[in-house]
């Protein structure tokens, strides 16, 4: 979805209606700011990391029996 916007004066942007709601941001939302080259990256911030970070890569760790494999790893550092 690509929408052209203009900086004011004080080099501020809106962000569209339509962009806020499809992210889920709203008023007092940090956002993370970065650049790459040509680029501005915008990211939401998260209220919690830990929260945003939960489940993440879950799929690689599917049927993988955690104390067999902390066992395992322990043992390789004998």
């Amino acid at each position: 979805m690509l929408t052209t916007i203009r900086l004011t004066k004080k080099s501020q942007i809106v962000i569209p209606k339509n962009i806020r709601e499809k992210v889920g941001i709203s008023e007092g939302d940090e956002l993370i700011v970065d650049a790459d080259k040509d680029k501005i990256i915008l990211t939401v911030k998260p209220r919690s990391y830990s929260k945003k970070l939960r489940g993440l890569h879950k799929e690689i760790w599917k049927g993988v029996d955690p104390k067999k494999y902390v066992k395992g790893e322990r043992d390789s550092w004998r």
